[in-house]
């Protein structure tokens, strides 16, 4: 879903343009204390990723209510604006445009689809408006450009693939053959080109037997399966997500597939649920940063717990991985507000104030702690296991955890991610660390 903003929405905009930054420069002198804090959040909240959107949306009214209830932000009474990604980024950028102008959103949250954070971003220039990437993961973001405005709440492509295979290399480091089974469109072909480069740095000679794209949503992958079955690699990679990968493990399963190779699927934690027992033991599964309800070692146990408890408490189900970044944002957001108004003595920071205390922010999560780099990207931990069975969850939840630390997998500030992968060394898995008890 990398969509770029065509060339109809910048001559649309930019009458609006020239409206906005006169806004914005007058923002810059001062800008007053409001009586609510707006927010603008767009998620999917229609067609196949509305599996991730509908749940983030719940974390935040959650949260939202519950912070409203103890008082607000900066004392202010939180009032959200929720935006559907599904239209498409021309729809998106209309409405992005519509709630900064009309609607006078403080910052802006986007978004799920890596389609819309490269439409949103150039936005978040324009219009100066402060704007968290709470969800997507595209490495082009901050690889490609300088966005003062922008900032990522979370990890993104990168991290999230390599870390799964270094967890790979020290597990099964003597497989010899590999498949790719992922989405068609830019997340499918992006991580595997990810994948890939990281994998011929760190084993060269590994076999790709079978290179497979099937349309995104496809139905059936019984051409699919039939085929790696054939094929026989030691290790079968999936990015994808949502109903496709339920689809996919549940018709690989009925034939056997998982057990005669390994399966390393990355973004897995958001599906175990919907899989329950249908999810087999023992292969690689990820969790797009530490987001796991069976964390061995959360940073606050507490927060964690009370999270996941008050959200399976409304919504009879565990919070999945995009709910934890909108957590993530929301504490950014407190975190980088926080920081604004005392870097002001007390006083309501401006549009370019609010957006310079969160370069270099550090916040809490109830997992871990977060920095913003310099470039604006979050350095978020990786946690990735094997998939297991307890008597807690009636789901498949990882064992044998290693969490990756953010800056080892992390590609460093001014680098592009492919080029940095393709100088990883072997040794680098000496740097691994140990499972984690629990």
């Amino acid at each position: 879903m990398n969509d770029a903003i065509t060339r109809r929405d910048a001559l649309l905009g930019a009458a609006a343009t020239a409206g906005s930054l006169l806004l914005a420069g007058g923002n810059a002198r001062a800008q007053a204390r409001p009586t609510e804090l707006r927010i603008g959040i767009t998620t999917f909240l229609s067609g196949a990723a509305s599996v991730f959107g509908v749940p983030a949306r719940q974390a935040a009214e959650l949260l939202f209510e519950e912070i409203n209830k103890a008082g607000g932000i900066a004392g202010l009474p939180v009032r959200a604006y929720f935006v559907d990604e599904a239209p498409g980024t021309d729809h998106l950028v209309g409405e992005y445009r519509r709630l900064v102008q009309n609607e006078g959103v403080y910052v802006v949250f986007a978004s799920i689809s890596s389609g819309s954070c490269l439409a949103c971003t150039p936005l978040s220039d324009e219009m100066r408006k402060t704007t968290l990437l709470w969800d997507c993961g595209t490495q082009r973001i901050f690889e490609e450009g300088k966005h003062p405005y922008a900032f990522r709440t979370q990890g993104y492509g990168t991290p999230e693939v390599l870390a799964p295979l270094l967890y790979l290399l020290k597990h099964k480091p003597d497989f010899r053959t590999l498949a790719v089974i992922n989405q068609d469109y830019a997340w499918g072909r992006d991580s595997w080109e990810l994948w890939k480069a990281a994998m011929d740095a760190l084993k060269p000679g590994v076999r790709v037997v079978a290179e497979m794209f099937p349309r995104f949503g496809a139905p059936d992958y019984s051409t699919e399966v039939t085929r790696l079955l054939a094929a026989r690699p030691d290790v079968i990679l999936s990015t994808s997500w949502g109903g496709d990968l339920v689809t996919l493990v549940r018709q690989a399963s009925e034939r056997r597939l998982f057990e005669r190779s390994t399966f390393v699927l990355p973004v897995a934690e958001a599906s175990m649920q919907v899989l329950g027992r249908t999810m087999p033991a023992g292969h690689v599964i990820g969790a797009r940063g530490d987001h796991w309800n069976n964390h061995p070692q959360p940073k606050d146990p507490a927060r964690l717990a009370k999270f996941v408890d008050a959200y399976r408490a409304k919504y009879n189900e565990y919070p999945i991985y995009p709910c934890h970044h909108m957590a993530q944002a929301i504490s950014a957001l407190q975190a980088g507000l926080g920081r604004a108004i005392q870097a002001k003595g007390g006083g309501w920071p401006n549009d370019l104030e609010l957006a310079n205390a969160f370069r270099g922010l550090t916040f809490d999560t109830p997992t871990s702690s977060i920095t913003l780099r310099e470039d604006g990207q979050g350095l978020e931990d990786q946690i990735v296991g094997l998939s297991s069975f307890n008597d807690r969850f009636p789901f498949a939840v990882p064992r044998d955890m290693i969490m990756f630390p953010a800056a080892m997998v992390s590609t460093p500030v001014g680098q592009k991610s492919v080029d940095w992968l393709k100088t990883l060394k072997p040794e680098m898995l000496a740097q691994v660390p140990a499972p984690i008890a629990g």
